[in-house]
């Protein structure tokens, strides 16, 4: 019994040693291996873009301008800026600054062809001191034409603020959406769509919720320079 024991493991232990003593199986393993690095090295994730330009931690200054398309008035250019800081890649916080004007041109018309009835409405500026939460919800990148490889950031953005039209001061909120495209480290061009929804009289004297439509571009500067 102690013979067919001692035999059994014999055989055992020289089967093993074969196996790891097997230039083979060994180079087998080690192909195996190198095969499992490069594979996983060289993998690319899906939905994983690395990110060139970097915001965290950074300030945006912005010039604006672009349109402003009233529900009840005819629209008229708009101009401003903005400062971001944003907190995080995804998130920033954003005070903002925009000047237009409201105008009714049938209004307008109306009244100058009946110059008796006396003046209904006239051309009213508007100040808007807005602030706005900016969720960077996707980075990509884009190729122009054929040519270099360009980065963006589509951002959303809801906030709430003041208007004020020729004296009268009311509340606003605003959400939108739009798109940052890194010209530089430290330039950016924008492109914004905002949503407006306030109070306002209308020329006759009855107030009316609207939701007023800006369309804004610009550049953006990074402070600092560098990510």
């Amino acid at each position: 019994m102690l013979a067919r024991s001692i035999l059994f493991f014999s055989v055992i232990a020289s089967f093993a040693f074969g196996l790891i003593a097997d230039p083979r199986l060994a180079n087998a393993q080690c192909v195996d291996e190198a095969l499992k690095e490069q594979l996983v090295g060289k993998r690319a994730y899906r939905g994983v873009v690395p990110r060139v330009f970097k915001k965290a931690l950074r300030h945006e200054l912005s010039g604006m301008g672009g349109w402003y398309a009233g529900d009840y008035s005819d629209g008229a250019p708009a101009y401003g800026g903005a400062y971001t800081f944003h907190f995080t890649e995804d998130l920033g916080l954003e005070a903002s600054y925009l000047r237009s004007e409201r105008r009714f041109r049938l209004v307008e018309a109306f009244e100058a062809a009946n110059p008796t009835l006396g003046t209904i409405v006239s051309q009213e500026t508007i100040e808007m001191y807005m602030g706005h939460l900016v969720w960077s919800m996707a980075y990509g990148k884009v190729r122009w034409f054929g040519g270099p490889i360009g980065r963006f950031d589509f951002y959303l953005s809801v906030g709430a603020g003041a208007a004020d039209e020729s004296g009268s001061l009311g509340l606003a909120g605003s959400g939108g959406f739009g798109m940052k495209f890194h010209l530089a480290q430290w330039m950016a061009l924008r492109l914004d769509v905002r949503d407006q929804v306030r109070a306002i009289r209308a020329p006759l004297g009855e107030e009316f919720v609207v939701n007023d439509v800006m369309a804004l571009g610009g550049l953006s500067v990074f402070i600092p320079f560098t990510n």
